[in-house]
């Protein structure tokens, strides 16, 4: 499948290095010569872009089934802000690498990410070692009452970020790049949003990676504290740009859409967490008739709770049917919010999402087979969106490397991961009680 999303049957990729050469008919690959470089030759699987998720939070993924029906709020008073505070560097690590691990295995390349205030080099050596495509970023955090343990000074959030930023940013080759992350408005002072938001002027690419307007409660207490609703108060302080990137958007009014789609920022839809939550449903259809940019993420495993594009976008385009009717967010449309509208999201529009010459070669072989022949093979959209999970996928190729292969990681040891994760989540718990 290519950017135009037509479907190529009988055909091969070659790849050179980190991108794609070519994309051949049956025909023309039959009639090429002996060369150097890989050929994706594989008439019985499905070849697409690596799946782009533009919402995750790395550091949780050992909180699984640990914070569950629970409002925001209280699910971040609680439960996160607690475990998130006992975290130390191993289980810090280890909280990637699993995270990471069913990342690819599910066929996603490319990720956004938010850490936690501390131990954001875990996350990025963690990043870097296992191959994936990433914009990582700490979370910055200088108002917290509800858990202190977690509050930084504004002074060492922009120094602690501008160091991390300065060591990742661009780091294996340009696979890992650097998103200044301000968690929320209910975190963060005035000044760190404006100044967190200055600092992406100094590095070619930077994103601002934010949650907004996620639940009604949230709200209640943003309008308190601000005098405006999120976006618009995101509007006075200057800071809604087009390298800004917004989680969730859902409690957004009239004004704040067209805002959106004014300075161009982009809407990062967590559809599953939103439901979890409990935080109700993003106007995704009505952003997208405007223009507006709109790219998935599963968000983070203690409120989804898997890290599975599959699901997202199965339930990117259920939740919108029964209120805009069953032909709203058909399957294809919903595979692009995955691939291309993510990197359109991240930057990446010219780097990754589709398939094409000179693109990284960021790409998912599935299996369909698994499932049936689908009656229109020139379509399978359907089977991708609304029938597929992570048993599908055979390989995953990142930056023109294996990272899955039939059915095994090729960088990471899923068996010490899963052992080091269980070691360091009892570890934690015992540091929380």
């Amino acid at each position: 499948m290519d950017s135009s999303r037509r479907v190529l049957p009988g055909g091969a990729i070659i790849t050179g290095g980190p991108s794609i050469e070519s994309i051949l008919t049956a025909q023309e690959l039959a009639a090429l010569p002996p060369f150097e470089g890989t050929v994706l030759n594989a008439p019985s699987l499905t070849v697409i872009p690596g799946f782009v998720q533009t919402h995750i939070h790395l550091c949780q993924t050992l909180f699984r089934g640990l914070a569950d029906d629970l409002e925001l709020l209280d699910w971040l008073r609680l439960k996160i802000y607690p475990f998130e505070a006992a975290h130390n560097a191993a289980s810090m690590r280890a909280s990637a690498m699993t995270g990471l691990a069913e990342l690819i295995r599910s066929g996603t390349t490319t990720i956004m990410d938010m850490g936690s205030v501390a131990h954001e080099d875990e996350i990025a050596g963690a990043v870097e070692e296992t191959g994936i495509r990433a914009f990582i970023g700490k979370a910055m955090m200088d108002m917290n009452d509800v858990h202190p343990a977690l509050r930084e000074t504004t002074e060492e959030s922009l120094r602690l970020t501008l160091a991390q930023a300065q060591r990742w940013h661009g780091k294996a080759g340009g696979r890992m790049r650097y998103a200044v992350a301000p968690r929320f408005v209910l975190s963060c002072t005035d000044r760190l949003l404006k100044e967190a938001h200055a600092m992406t002027a100094s590095f070619p690419g930077m994103l601002f990676h934010t949650h907004a307007a996620e639940n009604r409660h949230e709200m209640d207490e943003v309008r308190k504290r601000c005098g405006a609703d999120n976006i618009e108060f995101f509007e006075k302080l200057g800071i809604l740009r087009a390298n800004t990137c917004l989680a969730h958007c859902i409690w957004i009014s009239e004004t704040e859409i067209a805002l959106l789609r004014e300075r161009e920022a982009r809407v990062l839809h967590c559809p599953t967490s939103n439901l979890k939550l409990g935080s109700g449903i993003a106007p995704v259809p009505g952003l997208l008739s405007r223009g507006i940019s709109v790219s998935l993420g599963a968000d983070g495993a203690p409120c989804n709770n898997t890290l599975d594009m599959f699901q997202e976008m199965r339930h990117a385009a259920l939740i919108q049917k029964p209120v805009h009717g069953a032909q709203s967010m058909p399957a294809a449309a919903v595979f692009e919010l995955a691939t291309r509208g993510g990197a359109h999201a991240l930057g990446l529009a010219a780097e990754t999402g589709s398939l094409e010459p000179g693109k990284k070669a960021d790409v998912v072989l599935l299996d369909l087979g698994r499932l049936w022949n689908p009656a229109d093979e020139s379509n399978p959209y359907s089977a991708i969106v609304y029938s597929c999970t992570p048993e599908n996928v055979r390989y995953v190729m990142i930056d023109g490397a294996w990272v899955y292969r039939d059915g095994s990681h090729t960088t990471l040891r899923p068996g010490a991961v899963a052992a080091g994760a269980k070691k360091e989540l009892r570890l934690l718990l015992d540091r929380v009680h």
